[in-house]
């Protein structure tokens, strides 16, 4: 076999091309990925014992002897083997061989005794396989049994037991006991590659490894000695050996902990030496402003039309203070739908120019970028009248004219506020005097977007990224560790909970009541949005396949007892679309005489623009539209949201959807849409949406029902994580325990110096894992 390394591939080692093109298709190129393919589980140990001490019903591995072993036909081309067998420890001198002369099952068993012998049945239709293990099992052969026993007319009998044959599957009869007895990994396999075969291609790998001169050159163990001491761990190799080949299922259960550890230490490694690799940059010092002062940010909150939650004023203090410091900030600000980022993002902006510098917002739309800038302008002109700084928007649907001079307005560093769009990443901005960088909604960003921002002023720019995506504080410590993290408590006054519903969609009287309700909001004068998960579909056969998918959509799937793996993005039922609604709903006598709009993804900046105005003035107070609303759409007058195939989103989805109602202080209702079986899991998340309206509750029970992957967005096309193991929800202390670790290794050793093996794995890990850490 050619040298190995973690990188070697798989087709330039394995001999059997099919099924080098089977692990392949499973994501499986190198030696490094097979070794990290990791079972799901593992079989009990098998105890050893005789057919003396042999317990029906209890599965049990013996060492026999063959007696006598026949071929008989039963009915529609069935056929069976039976093989007559004893303990191998005892005296078989007097009892009977096989004699094709006794065809009854009477002379196969005479003189046998039932505590000392047995009998193995094989059935099947077809004769290769039938002269196949008859021709295994020859009277005299030796081999170990394992099997589950049972009684048939008094006598003891194996059915379909796993035999392997001493001097023909093994050398000898431990080897043959070692192969049937201890633990057996389950891997996760396809129709094309056997569970068995992948355990067997791993072990040769493994094998190899062992076998080389330098086994743990091949595969490095990254964890310093002295944490895997203090932690017991075992070492890399020792660890996928305990995994792949387990002497129990302890030895399995310490070398998955092992493994697990490693994934949570590399990511806290990753992540601190990002943080302190900031610690070096400088920023541009924004004093903080006082309570006494007569500045912009005084002024402004002074002329609020009301007042800040503690929740704002904690916030800001902590935002303040970072922003007076020459070392960059660099915090997340979580908080709930309409808990009022927004003005926090302004006051922190405020204080960036009020210091003679120049603040960005970035926004992940037009509509939204639109909207804050409409709502800022106002707000400053309000409260601050002709001193009030200026705002300068900056997006790509502006005319040509127009946004050259609002890149030539930022880019002579006059200070001012930005609201951006994507345009704000783009080689052509330039904002020197930037002190502060806001990106709104970060989530919908790469980091190295976020990064390419950074690069727009002279000075390293302060950061506040906010997210209204609830996320747990642990979730947020492995995700966003190179990032302060705040958490914006409580709602302004005046917002009411919303009353939320699910609606069965069988049930024709829940949803005809449930439109009547819609109508009486439209008669009171506000605004309803009825929410589809895809944007059109097929005229004819219409099916999950034939149906556009709205790209935001972060669609669920109860497979319950299925492969909950599946990421491909097909709805098992059809998911009701924005087109199909835009029909069927205005012929509804609930809704006749009601104008409705549609708003999708694919409509343009115009088109978005004249359904909002439209929307918000009450020409169409009904609004048929896609995840599109999602994120920062603010119409006081919505009251009522309808989502169909609720069942299939996400939990926080969902409580974000719902957070576009009740803005303007009028009661509020959602109303979520399901083909949801009774009991099913589907069922079971959307009663914790109806029963609760604290994000951070919603977020802890998506991620232990669903998994912290799909909720903070590491399943994505062409991404791949390192996390394999790590549970961010379960292993809490694990991940605690490996920061406190990791900060220990890099106080005593920043460059790591001394351990260039996990300096490489850190890199190799950062590389993978880019987006995956830092996104939502």
């Amino acid at each position: 076999m050619m040298a190995l390394s973690m990188d070697s591939l798989l087709t330039g080692i394995l001999s059997n091309r099919r099924r080098a093109a089977s692990f392949k298709r499973l994501g499986i190129l190198t030696v490094g990925d097979a070794l990290t393919y990791y079972p799901f589980r593992v079989t009990p140990s098998i105890p050893r014992g005789t057919l003396r001490q042999a317990t029906p019903g209890q599965k049990t591995a013996f060492l026999i002897r063959v007696l006598n072993t026949r071929v008989t036909s039963m009915a529609r081309g069935k056929a069976r083997v039976l093989s007559l067998v004893e303990d191998a420890d005892i005296d078989s001198a007097a009892l009977p061989t096989r004699d094709s002369r006794a065809p009854a099952k009477e002379t196969l068993l005479r003189g046998a005794t039932p505590s000392a012998r047995a009998q193995l049945v094989f059935f099947s239709y077809k004769p290769q396989y039938l002269s196949w293990i008859s021709g295994r099992l020859p009277a005299g052969a030796t081999a170990v049994v394992c099997g589950e026993p049972s009684l048939y007319n008094g006598f003891l009998q194996f059915t379909h037991p796993d035999i392997q044959v001493v001097g023909r599957d093994c050398a000898c009869a431990d080897e043959a006991f070692q192969a049937l007895t201890v633990p057996r990994p389950v891997y996760h396999a396809t129709a094309s590659l056997s569970s068995e075969r992948i355990h067997e291609t791993i072990v040769d790998l493994l094998h190899a490894i062992q076998a080389s001169d330098n086994p743990e050159a091949i595969v490095p163990t990254v964890v310093p000695a002295s944490v895997r001491e203090a932690n017991h761990l075992m070492s890399r190799l020792e660890a996928l050996t305990a995994i792949h080949t387990p002497q129990s299922p302890k030895q399995f259960q310490d070398g998955i902990r092992s493994m697990r550890y490693e994934e949570a230490f590399l990511s806290q490694m990753a992540l601190l030496e990002a943080r302190r690799a900031t610690q070096n940059e400088t920023a541009f010092p924004c004093a903080q402003p006082t309570v006494s002062d007569s500045g912009l940010v005084s002024q402004l909150i002074e002329h609020l039309p009301f007042e800040l939650t503690d929740g704002q004023k904690d916030v800001l203090a902590h935002i303040g203070q970072d922003m007076t410091s020459s070392r960059p900030m660099h915090r997340l600000l979580q908080g709930e739908v309409g808990s009022g980022k927004t003005i926090v993002a302004l006051i922190a902006m405020l204080q960036a120019v009020q210091a003679g510098y120049q603040a960005v917002l970035v926004a992940p739309t037009q509509v939204l970028a639109e909207q804050h800038y409409a709502t800022i302008t106002r707000q400053l002109k309000t409260a601050l009248g002709k001193s009030a700084p200026r705002v300068v928007l900056l997006t790509g649907a502006l005319r040509l004219h127009e946004q050259c001079t609002a890149l030539a307005t930022v880019a002579n560093g006059e200070p001012c506020l930005v609201v951006a769009t994507h345009t704000a990443f783009s080689k052509k901005f330039q904002a020197p005097k930037m002190a502060l960088a806001v990106i709104d909604e970060q989530h919908r960003f790469g980091v190295k977007q976020r990064d390419s921002l950074l690069d727009k002023s002279d000075r390293t720019p302060h950061l506040l990224v906010m997210t209204a995506t609830p996320i747990p504080r642990t979730a947020a410590m492995t995700w966003f560790g190179d990032l302060d993290f705040s958490e914006l408590q409580g709602v302004p006054s005046g917002r009411k909970p919303v009353q939320t519903f699910v609606i069965p969609e069988a049930d024709a009287r829940s949803m005809a009541r449930m439109f009547v309700h819609c109508r009486q909001r439209i008669n009171a004068g506000e605004r309803v949005y009825i929410v589809c998960p895809a944007i059109e579909t097929e005229d004819e056969g219409s099916n999950a396949a034939g149906t556009a998918v709205d790209p935001n959509l972060d669609l669920f799937e109860d497979h319950s007892e299925q492969d909950m793996s599946r990421t491909d993005g097909l709805a098992v039922s059809p998911l009701h679309s924005v087109e199909e609604m835009v029909e069927r709903l205005p012929r509804l006598p609930q809704f006749a005489g009601v104008g409705f709009a549609r708003l999708t993804g694919r409509d343009d900046v115009t088109t978005k623009a004249r359904v909002m105005r439209g929307f918000i003035d009450g020409k169409t107070p009904v609004l048929v539209a896609t995840t599109v609303i999602e994120v920062g759409v603010d119409v006081p007058q919505a009251s009522c949201i309808v989502i169909f195939n609720s069942d299939r989103f996400g939990l926080t989805q969902l409580h974000q959807l719902r957070g576009r109602v009740g803005r303007g202080g009028t009661d509020a209702w959602a109303f979520l849409v399901s083909n949801a079986e009774p009991g099913s899991l589907a069922a079971q998340r959307l009663e914790v949406v109806r029963t609760s309206s604290n994000g951070a509750d919603i977020a802890q029970a998506d991620l232990e029902l669903r998994g912290v992957g799909e909720v903070l967005g590491d399943v994505q096309a062409g991404s791949k994580s390192s996390f394999k193991l790590l549970r961010v929800v379960k292993d809490a202390p694990v991940i605690l325990q490996a920061r406190d670790d990791a900060a220990r290794v890099l106080d005593a050793d920043p460059e790591l110096v001394s351990n260039p093996q996990l300096a490489g794995a850190v890199l190799d890990f950062l590389r993978g894992n880019e987006k995956f850490l830092m996104r939502s």
